[in-house]
């Protein structure tokens, strides 16, 4: 009899314990939020999308306002074309400007969407024309050494 109670408790433990770990790699797969599947769609163009996924979170000011819904390549121009689904409670304006930011130094990377000032909204099937793309810590460095080497050496005062 007691030996049933204990096998009980341990299993009661065991779920509880994968029952955690299914929220955690819910949560860490972005997989709990609500999706934007009342939203509408508009697209950006980047240069450069770093290490952008599908999925990925747009926010603005912090707050999640919908997700990446897809990345392509145009051939023509050869710039990442980055299809956003937006949240139908947010309204955006017609000039918003949109860039790839990372969350932390080697964090996940998102999409940042700023207002601008126009009295039109964007709706579904706009383009953001206004983009930054990601900022590659790799291009930064080099650039940082490059103008340091070029500087020539400093004469000691």
């Amino acid at each position: 009899m007691k030996r049933t109670t204990i096998d009980l408790w341990v299993g009661l433990f065991v779920t509880a314990g994968l029952a955690a770990l299914m929220v955690l790699a819910l949560k860490v797969g972005n997989a709990t939020t609500v999706s934007a599947a009342d939203g509408y769609r508009v697209t950006a163009e980047f240069d450069n999308i770093g290490g952008l996924k599908p999925r990925a979170p747009v926010k603005s000011s912090g707050v999640v306002v919908g997700r990446v819904e897809r990345i392509e390549l145009d051939t023509r121009k050869f710039v990442a074309r980055v299809t956003l689904r937006l949240d139908r409670r947010y309204d955006f304006p017609a000039d918003s400007s949109a860039s790839i930011l990372t969350a932390g130094l080697l964090g996940e990377q998102y999409v940042g969407l700023e207002g601008g000032g126009d009295e039109k909204l964007l709706k579904d099937g706009d383009r953001v024309t206004i983009t930054q793309g990601a900022m590659i810590l790799e291009r930064m460095i080099g650039r940082f050494l490059y103008g340091k080497a070029a500087e020539g050496p400093q004469p000691e005062k």
